[in-house]
């Protein structure tokens, strides 16, 4: 099947993967150099948590637009400026002096970022003959895959050796460079095509989902709706999105067009993007605290360990093309079961976890995720009309940002509150009046009252109440893609 890859197939193959490493790399990279960027700049942990979020605000708030200025400007035009413009706004990064002019650079680039993984997504799936979907959206992955697996490796290793300026900088020869295919293998494709732009319903959707975003963000952090701020971020939320699909029912021209929810397999197939997006991220948020807190391990061990989950994406191309292809309903289904039952394994470590659990579960996970993203893609988009598809991927693309915020959120959720009650009960069994819990520790440590064995007790309490928290949020990611798994059978087979 490769064979029958045109050349200038291979060309716009190439361009989307170095868009999308470029985006990937940029996004996962600056994780890394928070407690950097936090000395440098004299900033609080809550003021430097609104580098990331003030980015995935943009990014989310501005996806959109995709469809609207892919019609305007067209293909070229609209990925050119894209990947300039965010590359530039990188580097710009890099030279801000105060963490205010960092957000707003920041804000720059998630804004002009935002087109960059729908539009090659949708490219793909607009130069492809459908046979040739299967194989297309796989060897695209490969660049999805890159992306998260070397921001962090190399941005922590830049900002090691030289400065965290540096993992913003170093973008600037990658932007350059995905630049040079791109204007060789795309064209003015669906310019002049655009219908009068809602301004009405993008502000709407925009204010609608920037609250949201930052709502599941700061949620946590700010004990939810004790605070004011999120009070009127869940007001803003919902208020604007039925004022929006209010509007759009009206609207003679609206933001997105009718006929796009009336595809049964695209909308099935977003609700699927949504749930793909809560699975992609979680593990990648707990193992790092879990592994450096309770088991001690250095940074540069934890990358490795999160890496393998792209190595199991990298296995999972193998054969995902010809299993798409014979039944993409059970490979997608096959996906799903096997991420539960690797989160399923996560959720019976212990504190004694060995390395090799650590990276045989990531490694599964990883697995069952590139096995499930080909054929998910393929389903959603195989009935709609070729004239939705930069729309369609840019609303695929919004509903997999926002399930991954939501179900961070969520799970940060269930281990607080989890670990909150089971230190409550342990620390409850530690009493004097019942010393068989306490006989080894006393007898290593000194009499109830010294104050090093009651800084062991609590310390340990801490670390066993952490790691319940851990196994419940790991049970969640695992209930998740179990329960929705049976529902791929509703989706249309095109023949």
């Amino acid at each position: 099947m490769l064979r029958e890859f045109t050349p200038k197939q291979w060309l716009t193959l190439l361009c989307v993967q170095l868009c999308t490493i470029l985006f990937g790399v940029t996004v996962t990279s600056v994780a890394v150099i928070l407690p950097q960027i936090k000395g440098a700049l004299s900033a609080t942990q809550d003021q430097v948590a609104w580098i990331l979020t003030l980015n995935l605000v943009a990014t989310a708030a501005t996806t959109p637009l995709t469809g609207w200025l892919a019609s305007k400007l067209g293909w070229r035009r609209l990925m050119v400026g894209s990947v300039l413009g965010f590359t530039a706004a990188s580097v710009a990064c890099g030279m801000a002096t105060s963490l205010e002019t960092l957000l707003v650079f920041r804000v720059i680039q998630g804004a002009l970022g935002a087109p960059i993984f729908p539009m090659g997504q949708a490219i793909i799936l607009a130069k492809f003959e459908r046979r040739f979907h299967p194989m297309a959206i796989m060897m695209w992955g490969v660049g999805g895959v890159m992306g998260p697996i070397l921001g962090p490796t190399f941005g922590g290793l830049v900002a090691d050796v030289l400065d965290w300026r540096w993992s913003f900088f170093m973008i600037l020869p990658f932007g350059l460079v995905a630049c040079i295919p791109t204007i060789l293998a795309l064209g003015d494709e669906e310019r002049g095509t655009a219908r009068r732009f809602d301004f009405v319903g993008f502000v709407l959707i925009a204010i609608a989902i920037g609250a949201l975003q930052l709502l599941f963000d700061r949620g946590q952090r700010l004990d939810w709706f004790a605070s004011p701020e999120i009070v009127i971020e869940c007001a803003l939320a919902i208020g604007c999105f039925y004022f929006f699909l209010v509007h759009s029912g009206m609207a003679t021209a609206p933001l997105f067009d009718g006929a796009t929810f009336r595809d049964r397999n695209f909308v099935l197939g977003i609700a699927f993007a949504l749930v793909m997006g809560m699975l992609q991220f979680t593990p990648m948020v707990l193992f790092p605290p879990l592994l450096q807190d309770l088991r001690g391990y250095p940074e540069s061990i934890v990358g490795y360990l999160i890496a393998m989950r792209g190595v199991g994406n990298f296995l999972s191309f193998i054969i995902v093309a010809p299993l798409t292809r014979w039944n993409p309903q059970a490979t997608l289904a096959a996906g799903l079961l096997i991420q539960a039952v690797a989160a399923a394994w996560m959720g019976v470590l212990d504190m004694n976890m060995r390395f090799d659990q650590v990276l045989w579960s990531n490694l599964l996970h990883g697995f069952g995720f590139g096995l499930a993203y080909t054929p998910m893609t393929v389903l959603a988009f195989s009935t709609l009309a070729p004239r939705l598809l930069t729309q369609g991927n840019a609303i695929f693309s919004l509903l997999r940002m926002l399930g991954s915020s939501l179900f961070i959120a969520v799970t940060l959720i269930v281990f607080v509150r989890s670990s909150a009650e089971a230190h409550a009960s342990l620390a409850a069994m530690i009493t004097l009046f019942d010393a068989r819990n306490l006989s080894l520790w006393i007898e290593r440590f000194g009499d109830f009252g010294a104050p090093l064995l009651q800084w062991r007790l609590g310390e340990e309490v801490r670390r066993q109440a952490a790691m319940i928290g851990y196994i419940n949020a790991f049970n969640l990611l695992a209930i998740v893609p179990a329960l929705i798994a049976p529902v791929v059978l509703f989706f249309r087979l095109r023949r």
